[in-house]
C-alpha cells in the first residue's frame, strides 16, 4: 500500500515513473485515486498489513466460494443431466418416443434461451442485488427441473427446456461477474476455476447419482430418468431458498464485512486498477465501449472454441462410453473419471495463470491436450484407445473455459462494460451449444461430431489464443512507449479513471 499523498502526487509523475509503475508481468499497477478509501492501517507495519490483508482474503474466501460453486455445479447438472436421462432403460428417448432429431432439438432450444438472455442478465444481477437475483434464478430453473420429470410428450419436454435454459442465463457471466468485482485481476483466475471446477465434479457426480436414482424406476408410477430431474429439480430449490441468506451483495454493501473491511476491498480493487466495487449507474455508453472493443469480439472466439466442445462433451460421453460396448450402469460410473482428471487441472491450471499472468499461454498450451483427445476418437475405433481421448479431451476443455473467463475479465475494466462483454461472451458461446446438439448421430463412429469438435478448438480456441495474445502484446507496448498518453491530454483524474482499460497505464494480462 501507498500512502494517501503519494497517490495524488502519482497523477503529477512523468511519463518515465508512470511505465515504471504500469501493470504488466513484472511490475505493479498505477491504483485509481479518485474517491479512494481511507486506509484503516495506515498505522500498521508492512509486516501487521500484509496479516491483515490475508486473512481478509481468507474471509472472502470462505464466505463466497464454497456456496458459488455449490449453486454452478447444481446448475450444470439440471442442464445435462438429459445426457444420463437418455442411456438409463428404459431411457427419455424410448419412454416419449424421441427421433434423434427430437431430441437432439431439445437439448438445442436449452440453448437459445440460455443464449439470448445471458448479455441481459449481469444489468438486473447489478441493478436487483446478487442476494435477490441468484435465488429467483434458482427457484424457477429448479422448479422447471421438477416439472420435466413429469413431461409426457415432446412438446413438454421442449417446453420445459426452454424455461429451464431462461432460468440458468444468469448464474454462470451473473457469478464470475461478481467474483471479479471482490478480488484482484491476479486473485481471480484461481476462483474462477475453482468454481468452474464445480462442472466438472458435477460430471462425476451426475454420472453416479444418475446410476443410484435410476433404480427408483416404476416408484410411484415414474419412470427412472423421470426421478433424475424431479429430485435434482428438488433439491435445487432448496439451495435456491437458501440462497438468500448465502448469496452476498457487492463490496460496497456486503453486510457480512465491517466498515474497515469494507475499506479494506474497495482500496485493494481499486490500487489494482479496478472501480468494479463501487456503485455506478448503467448508461447506454457502456454497452456501445462494449461492442466497438476488439477484445470482447476476440473472447466471443476464443470462448465457443472451448464452449461449444464443452457441451459436446458433456451431453454425449455418456453415450460415447455405452458404444464402446459398457452397460448403462458402467457407462454411467466410467463417466466419472474423465471429469475428476478435468477438474483438478482446471484449478491447477488458475493458479498457474494467476501466477505467472499469461493466460493466453495457458490457454494455447492446454488446447493442444483437447486437439489430441478429439483425434484419437476420431482416429481409432479400439475402447481403450477412446476411453483415453476422453480423458485428453476433458482435459483440454475445461481448464480453458474458466481461464478465458479470467482473461477476459482481466482486461476489461468498469462495472458495466465488463459485465456487458462477459454477457456477450459467454451468451456468444453458449450459443454454440446448439451446434453441439446437432452433430452427434452416427453411432459408434461420431465422426462428423468429433471432426466438427476438433474444427472448433484448432480454429477458434486455439487460433483466437494466439491473435489476441498477440494484439495485446503489441497494445502493451505502445503503452509502455507512451504512444497512447494523447488518450488523456487535459483530463482529470476522475475523467482518467473512468477511460476504464483505455487508460494508456492500462495494461493488459497476457
Amino acid at each position: 500500500m501507498v500512502s494517501q499523498e503519494v497517490l495524488k502526487n502519482d497523477s503529477e509523475k512523468s511519463d518515465d515513473e508512470k511505465v515504471n509503475h504500469s501493470q504488466d508481468e513484472e511490475n505493479n499497477p498505477v491504483p485509481y485515486t479518485s474517491d479512494l478509501p481511507p486506509d484503516p492501517d495506515a498505522h500498521l507495519s508492512a509486516e501487521e498489513r500484509v496479516k491483515i490483508d490475508r486473512k481478509l482474503l481468507w474471509k472472502l474466501d470462505l464466505t463466497l466460494i464454497p456456496w458459488l460453486c455449490i449453486l454452478y455445479l447444481l446448475a450444470f447438472l439440471d442442464r445435462t443431466n438429459i445426457g444420463n436421462a437418455k442411456i438409463a432403460k428404459p431411457g427419455i428417448t424410448d419412454s416419449l418416443h424421441l427421433s434423434t432429431g427430437a431430441y437432439n432439438a431439445s437439448l438445442s432450444i436449452f440453448f437459445v434461451s440460455y443464449s439470448v438472455f445471458e448479455p441481459l442478465t449481469n444489468i438486473l444481477l447489478k441493478r436487483l442485488r446478487p442476494s435477490v437475483f441468484i435465488p429467483i434464478i434458482m427457484i424457477v430453473w429448479g422448479l422447471c427441473m421438477t416439472f420435466m420429470g413429469f413431461v409426457e410428450n415432446w412438446s413438454g419436454l421442449m417446453a420445459a427446456r426452454w424455461f429451464l435454459g431462461l432460468a440458468e442465463a444468469g448464474l454462470f457471466p451473473g457469478v464470475n461477474y461478481y467474483i471479479s468485482c471482490w478480488y484482484r485481476r491476479s486473485e481471480f483466475g484461481i476462483r474462477a476455476a475453482i468454481f468452474f471446477s464445480a462442472a466438472a465434479v458435477s460430471g462425476s457426480f451426475g454420472g453416479l447419482l444418475a446410476a443410484a436414482i435410476e433404480k427408483m424406476n416404476g416408484l410411484g408410477g415414474r419412470p427412472g430418468w423421470a426421478w433424475i430431474f424431479i429430485l435434482e429439480g428438488i433439491i435445487t430449490v432448496l439451495f435456491g431458498v437458501a440462497s438468500v441468506w448465502m448469496v452476498h451483495d457487492f463490496p460496497d454493501r456486503a453486510t457480512f464485512l465491517s466498515d474497515q473491511d469494507r475499506a479494506r476491498v474497495i482500496r485493494r480493487l481499486k490500487m489494482d486498477q479496478q472501480s468494479s466495487a463501487e456503485h455506478e449507474e448503467f448508461k447506454m455508453k457502456y454497452v456501445w465501449l462494449a461492442l466497438k472493443d476488439y477484445k470482447m469480439w476476440l473472447g466471443m472466439l476464443i470462448y465457443m472454441g472451448c464452449d461449444m466442445p464443452l457441451y459436446a462433451f458433456s451431453l454425449f460421453l455418456p453415450t460415447i462410453i455405452s458404444e464402446l460396448g459398457y452397460t448403462t450402469t458402467k457407462a454411467q460410473l466410467l463417466s466419472v473419471p474423465p471429469y475428476a482428471a478435468a477438474a483438478i487441472l482446471t484449478v491447477a491450471i488458475g493458479f498457474i495463470a494467476d501466477k505467472t499472468r499469461r493466460r493466453g499461454l495457458c490457454n494455447i498450451a492446454v488446447s493442444f491436450l483437447g486437439i489430441a483427445g478429439f483425434a484419437m476418437l476420431l482416429g481409432s475405433q479400439k475402447p481403450g484407445v477412446k476411453y483415453a481421448g476422453t480423458f485428453l479431451g476433458a482435459l483440454g476443455i475445461y481448464p480453458c473455459i474458466a481461464n478465458t473467463i479470467s482473461w477476459t475479465s482481466n482486461n476489461i475494466e468498469g462495472v458495466y462494460k465488463r459485465g456487458v462483454v462477459l454477457g456477450f461472451v459467454i451468451g456468444w458461446g453458449n450459443l454454440n451449444g446448439i451446434v453441439s446438439s446437432n452433430i452427434y448421430f452416427q453411432k459408434p463412429k461420431f465422426t462428423v461430431g468429433h471432426s466438427v469438435v476438433m474444427a472448433y478448438m484448432i480454429l477458434a480456441l486455439l487460433g483466437g489464443s494466439i491473435v489476441l495474445e498477440i494484439l495485446l502484446i503489441r497494445e502493451n507496448a505502445a503503452r509502455r512507449a507512451g504512444k497512447r498518453d494523447h488518450w488523456v491530454e487535459g483530463l482529470s483524474e476522475k475523467e482518467r479513471e473512468s477511460l476504464g482499460d483505455r487508460r494508456p497505464d492500462f495494461m493488459y494480462t497476457l
